[in-house]
């Protein structure tokens, strides 16, 4: 009788392209919060922030209005330079190297899938590994931000140096939207891992899948119905890969 390893492995041989849409829980693993979950970034106590919400940090808003309390919750928060990917992000890399993957939707801003080696990523929230000045554009180091002294980071030109991230409040970029939706829609399978699908707009973009097989991988079920054949697993998405990989004999 097959399980749901080799469901999966039986959904990958028929697929011709292959989508995968991620949220916060693939980077768990990593060691990065997610964000809704009970030990999660928004059910942290920090007596710093405590008296803000936590959408409010995250939010244009809180950028414009109050840039201090700002940067340091990003500096506190959002440096990911020391992560390393985990078996998840290495495990779509090597489905794209073998020419089955043909994209990842990521709403993660932390730039592992691409530490992993996948080339086509689309950040629809952006990425906290790029900075840029909101007056000039002058584009600065990855680590500019976490690493400057000054309490509000500025260009030279007198602009502020912010990341180039997605807040609160904001549209989603343009370029990383036309393209996520061109894979989906273009896939045949899609995978949608680590994710609640709470976070709009975000989450409708799955609505663009027409394919035949889905693969719905998140620790809690989420019942979604949008394929002919649809396979749902509740484990950690790094365990389930890993314990895939190694029917495939790849090595990650």
């Amino acid at each position: 009788m097959k399980d749901i390893y080799d469901s999966f492995i039986e959904y990958l041989d028929r697929a011709q392209k292959v989508a995968f849409f991620g949220g916060a829980g693939v980077s768990t693993e990593s060691g990065i919060p997610d964000f809704r979950s009970k030990d999660g970034l928004y059910n942290q106590h920090d007596v710093q922030f405590d008296m803000y919400r936590p959408e409010y940090l995250l939010s244009h808003s809180c950028l414009v209005d109050k840039p201090k309390v700002y940067y340091e919750f990003h500096r506190q928060k959002m440096d990911t330079r020391n992560i390393e990917p985990n078996n998840a992000h290495k495990y779509l890399a090597k489905l794209e190297e073998n020419g089955k993957l043909t994209g990842i939707v990521t709403q993660n801003i932390d730039g592992l899938h691409q530490k992993a080696g996948s080339k086509k990523v689309y950040e629809i929230h952006g990425s906290a590994l790029r900075n840029y000045c909101v007056n000039c554009g002058k584009v600065y180091p990855e680590d500019y931000i976490f690493t400057s002294t000054e309490p509000i980071p500025t260009c030279e030109c007198g602009g502020i140096i912010r990341p180039d991230i997605t807040l609160y409040e904001e549209g989603l970029p343009d370029d990383a939207v036309a393209g996520a939706i061109r894979c989906i829609s273009e896939a045949d399978m899609l995978i949608i891992g680590g994710t609640s699908l709470s976070v709009y707009p975000a989450a409708s973009f799955i609505n663009y899948f027409s394919g035949r097989s889905l693969v719905v991988i998140n620790r809690d079920k989420l019942h979604v119905r949008i394929a002919v054949d649809t396979l749902e697993v509740t484990e950690s998405i790094g365990t389930f890969f890993a314990r895939v990989a190694e029917r495939q004999g790849i090595e990650l």
